[in-house]
C-alpha cells in the first residue's frame, strides 16, 4: 500500500511538472515552432514571362470548364501563337498582369554641342510581359501555386513559338516501329517481340514520325500531352537492366545489372 501511494505522487508530480512547463512555453511570446526556417517567397514565381509580339496573351474572367465543378472558381488563360493556341485554368487567389515594356536602343548620341554627326536612334523594341502574384504568400497552397502556374505559362509560351520535341529509341532484335492507319485513325505500330503488334492511336494535336524503324519523334505544343504520349509508348516495352533493351525517351539510361551466377 505504501508503494502505491509512493508511484501516485510520483506520477501527480511529473504531470504537474509537465503542465507547468507547457503553460510557460505557450506564454512565450516568441516560442520557436518545430521548423526554424522563414517563409520566402518563390524565387521561380516572382519571375516575369517575357513573350514576343507574336504571342497574344488573353485573360478571361470565365470558367475553364462549364461542366467540371473542379474549376467553377477558375479563370482562363489562353495564349495564341504562330504554331496554335492553349488554355489552362488559373485559380482565384493568382493574379495575373500583362504589361508591355519599350526599350528604347539608341545606336549613337552626340554631346550637347558638339559639331559631330550623330546617328539616328532605332526604333523602340516593344517586350511583353506576365508577372504572377498571390493573394497571400503566407499560405502553403498560394506559395505552391504561384512558381507552379508561372512555369506552366512559359511552357505554353514556348509551346506555341517553338514547340516540343521528345525521340523514343528502341533497343532490341525484332524491335520496329511504323505509322499505319486503322479505320481512318491514324496509329503507331510498334513490333515489340509479341505475337501481335502493338497499335497506339496518335492524338490530333501531336506530330509523329519514325525516321528510323528504331527511332520515334514525337512533336507538339503542349509539353505535357507530347511527353504523358512517350510515357505510353515506354509503357508497352519498359527498359530493364540484365540485357537493356526496351523503349527508351530522350537521354534515358538505366545502369546494367548482373544476372544470377550459377
Amino acid at each position: 500500500m505504501k508503494l502505491i501511494s509512493q508511484n501516485l505522487a510520483h506520477t501527480i508530480k511529473r504531470s504537474s511538472l509537465f503542465n507547468s512547463t507547457a503553460a510557460l512555453t505557450c506564454s512565450l511570446p516568441n516560442a520557436r515552432n518545430f521548423s526554424a526556417s522563414s517563409i520566402s517567397n518563390s524565387n521561380i514565381g516572382k519571375l516575369a514571362i517575357e513573350y514576343p509580339e507574336s504571342v497574344h496573351v488573353f485573360h478571361k474572367n470565365e470558367p475553364y470548364s462549364q461542366t467540371d465543378l473542379r474549376f467553377k472558381n477558375t479563370s482562363t488563360l489562353k495564349v495564341v501563337g504562330p504554331l496554335g493556341e492553349l488554355e489552362m485554368a488559373i485559380l482565384p487567389f493568382v493574379n495575373l498582369q500583362l504589361t508591355e515594356q519599350q526599350n528604347a536602343q539608341d545606336s549613337g548620341t552626340s554631346a550637347a554641342g558638339s559639331s559631330k554627326k550623330s546617328k539616328p536612334a532605332s526604333s523602340g523594341s516593344q517586350m511583353n510581359q506576365i508577372l504572377v502574384s498571390v493573394a497571400n504568400t503566407k499560405l502553403k497552397q498560394h506559395r505552391q501555386m504561384w512558381g507552379t502556374t508561372r512555369a506552366l505559362i512559359k511552357n505554353m509560351v514556348t509551346g506555341v513559338t517553338e514547340g516540343y520535341t521528345s525521340m523514343l529509341r528502341m533497343v532490341g532484335i525484332g524491335y520496329r516501329a511504323s505509322l499505319e492507319t486503322v479505320n481512318g485513325v491514324k496509329n503507331l505500330q510498334l513490333k515489340l517481340g509479341y505475337s501481335h503488334p502493338v497499335n497506339i492511336p496518335i492524338p490530333d494535336k501531336l506530330t509523329v514520325s519514325v525516321p528510323f524503324p528504331t527511332t520515334i519523334i514525337v512533336n507538339g505544343i503542349d509539353l505535357q500531352q507530347v511527353k504523358l504520349f512517350a510515357a505510353k509508348v515506354r509503357e508497352k516495352k519498359k527498359p530493364e537492366p540484365y540485357n537493356q533493351k526496351g523503349i527508351f525517351v530522350d537521354e534515358e539510361t538505366i545502369r546494367k545489372k548482373e544476372g544470377k551466377k550459377k
